[in-house]
């Protein structure tokens, strides 16, 4: 993945099993849409987190990944002054997500992260 800007935010979470359907479907098609027309948002890419063995100073090892959140998404963002402006403020409350969705989120994690190279 080839970073376009120099700031990534991102916010991970789990979400209430019995609400997981209506989280994918509202992140997708109303609140990354939204978040994505604030001046200064260059794209947005979702994951879920994975089990995880890797290879490493010549042992296999197993990462526990049970405390980690299921959902995360990063944000290309030109600068951290979006995230305080008037139009991420409005787009992050606008439709179903802060009523519907957000109340049944925990485990929540945001981080701000400065990019020092990217190379693809």
């Amino acid at each position: 993945m080839v970073v376009q800007t120099t700031y990534i935010f991102s916010t991970s979470m789990d979400v209430d099993p019995d609400k997981e359907a209506l989280f994918n479907e509202v992140y997708e098609d109303e609140h990354v849409p939204l978040l994505c027309k604030v001046p200064g948002v260059i794209s947005v890419t979702r994951f879920t987190t994975e089990p995880l063995t890797i290879s490493m100073a010549g042992e296999r090892k197993t990462i526990d990944v049970a405390s980690e959140p299921k959902y995360t998404a990063v944000y290309e963002i030109e600068s951290p002054d979006v995230l305080t402006s008037e139009a991420w403020a409005e787009a992050v409350d606008k439709g179903r997500w802060a009523t519907e969705v957000r109340p049944y989120t925990s485990n929540r994690r945001m981080l701000l992260k400065k990019v020092i190279s990217s190379s693809g």
